[in-house]
């Protein structure tokens, strides 16, 4: 569960820390004090979206870190190669250049592995959630998300990845003939024209580095013929490897008198031997440097219809050699079209029986879920003062596709005596809050989510079916974390844990702070909520009953 968090120039926020403890926890207030920003920056270490003009003005950066105790062996960890721990410490920083770090107990992570970890420890549902209800597009992943048959689900994905594989290829197989006269005559021009050219890997490098020492042929000449002169001497000096011999002839007239010389000569005889190898490497070089004029426009002939080729087929030799296999390959494609449409149809038709026998099961999987999502949604609604209620998943069948053959909404009446319609059709602002608390309480058995956050799903409740809004979230609250922005006083009576989200202004800026409430402040809050701004004997008295 989520039992600190740290919230740092976050839009009115400059700094805060709040706690939370087990159970149902509440946070109340004026509108527009910052509850809003507390569920936003919740959403932020859970790795949601979060863009650079929630930093508070004046500041570089935002900060928010959350820890969570209680934390289950997860997946992730191993996944992510991040060390679990029961305590986990979720730190995440946003600057005003859009750069975003998060941390996990110290460890850089991606926004997007952070989303991962976040889903999993805790769930928000918010207004937004109740009026995705009136989609329909959403049913069938709700019902889904109940049966948690999440094998079969994976099968299916993959079968029907499979059936996409095999139509795509079936596609490019089967044009009209047409554009497959054309694509042919295309090919075919291709495969000459580089098949004319009888392209070499490597060739264009090797051609460019022949062509570079052939520009420069006098100067290397040059340059080699000076460093033989050198070594060899000519008319008018002695070369190194003369005057080196001299040097041997020299020492070795005295050898006799000291061997202690021994060493020198010796050094001196080698060096004289190296020379001599050298001097025949260069000339060799020297005699291999012959070129002509006829050499360099044949390479540069070469060099340009390399370069005019690459401008259609690829950046070197070996890309354009790719590219002629794979013209070859489409071309044997198109040639043996008849026959490859035939393989192609019957590995389609395979990929599309085997895809539906499995949304077959699925679909069972589904019936089987939606009776028991159905029965248990009306025990829930009965509980939020709607004991009238009909809630039913219609089913319809539709074309194969991702979801399988499945289309699904769902219906409701909610009087005694009405036809069940689309939600959208029948159902008020409170209404729909109460069947989304409803699903959520049904769905809560299904995961393993710690912490559950309910924003404002109080909207157009009030009376005797606010009370039972307030029950239910108090129920479940029962061996889970709930935290419940709300404005109605029946649910903020029923916490376990209550605070107060205020707004104050100090030279000229704007602040919001966070207390948790004792008896006393929690009797006040109550009545502020009752009866507004003016605070009253009788309105106190009411909000101690409600308390009490």
């Amino acid at each position: 569960m989520l039992t600190l968090l740290h919230i740092e120039n976050i839009a009115v926020i400059e700094a805060a820390d709040i706690s939370f403890d087990r159970g149902f926890n509440v946070l109340t207030g004026e509108t527009g004090a910052g509850k809003s920003i507390i569920i936003d920056a919740i959403s932020a270490i859970l790795g949601e979206r979060a863009y650079r003009e929630v930093i508070r003005t004046g500041a570089d950066r935002a900060f928010v870190s959350a820890v969570f105790d209680g934390v289950p062996v997860l997946d992730w960890f191993a996944e992510y190669q991040i060390p679990y721990e029961d305590e986990l410490l979720i730190q995440r920083e946003i600057f005003l250049d859009g750069r975003n770090l998060c941390r996990v107990n110290g460890r850089g992570v991606t926004v997007g592995q952070l989303r991962v970890l976040g889903r999993q420890l805790i769930s928000i549902h918010g207004q937004h959630d109740s009026q995705q209800l009136f989609d329909e597009q959403t049913h069938l992943g709700l019902l889904d998300a109940f049966a948690a048959d999440e094998e079969l689900l994976a099968r299916y994905a993959a079968a029907w990845e499979r059936v996409k594989t095999c139509k795509a290829a079936l596609d490019r197989l089967s044009m009209d003939e047409s554009e497959k006269a054309r694509r042919q005559e295309m090919l075919q021009f291709q495969i000459k024209e580089l098949e004319k050219a009888n392209l070499q890997p490597g060739e264009d490098e090797a051609l460019e580095q022949r062509q570079r020492l052939l520009m420069n042929g006098e100067k290397l000449s040059a340059a080699v013929q000076d460093a033989i002169t050198s070594l060899d001497g000519d008319e008018d000096s002695q070369g190194a490897a003369e005057l080196l011999d001299g040097a041997l002839a020299r020492l070795a007239g005295v050898l006799r008198f000291d061997e202690g010389l021994s060493g020198p000569h010796d050094r001196l005889r080698e060096l004289s031997f190296a020379l001599s190898d050298l001097g025949e490497e260069l000339r060799d070089y020297r005699d291999s440097l012959g070129y002509s004029e006829e050499e360099i426009d044949e390479i540069g002939a070469r060099l340009d219809l390399i370069h005019k080729l690459k401008r259609k087929y690829g950046s070197n030799c070996a890309e354009m050699l790719d590219y002629l296999a794979g013209a070859k390959a489409e071309l044997d494609d198109i040639i043996f079209a008849e026959e490859k449409i035939k393989q192609a149809e019957k590995a389609h038709a395979a990929a599309v029986a085997d895809a539906r026998e499995i949304a077959l099961r699925l679909r069972q999987v589904r019936q089987d879920a939606a009776a028991e999502l159905e029965r248990r949604v009306c025990l829930e609604l009965a509980e939020l003062n709607m004991p009238k209620v009909q809630f039913l998943c219609e089913f319809s069948e539709v074309s194969l596709g991702a979801e399988g053959l499945d289309g699904l909404r769902f219906l409701m009446s909610a009087n005694l005596g009405e036809a069940v319609k689309p939600l959208s059709k029948v159902a008020s602002g409170g209404e729909l809050a109460r069947i989304m608390l409803a699903m959520k309480n049904v769905m809560a058995a299904h995961d393993q989510v710690g912490t559950m956050i309910f924003d404002e799903v109080d909207a157009g409740v009030s009376g005797r079916a606010a009370q039972k809004v307030a029950e239910k979230l108090r129920k479940v609250a029962e061996g889970r974390q709930v935290l419940c922005v709300t404005h109605l006083p029946q649910i903020a009576a029923l916490a376990e844990h209550h605070l107060l989200i205020e707004k104050t202004e100090r030279q000229g800026r704007t602040y919001t702070e966070v207390t948790l409430l004792d008896r006393t402040g929690r009797i006040r809050e109550l009545a502020r909520m009752i009866g507004g701004a003016e605070i009253t004997p009788t309105t106190l008295k009411s909000a101690e009953e409600m308390l009490s």
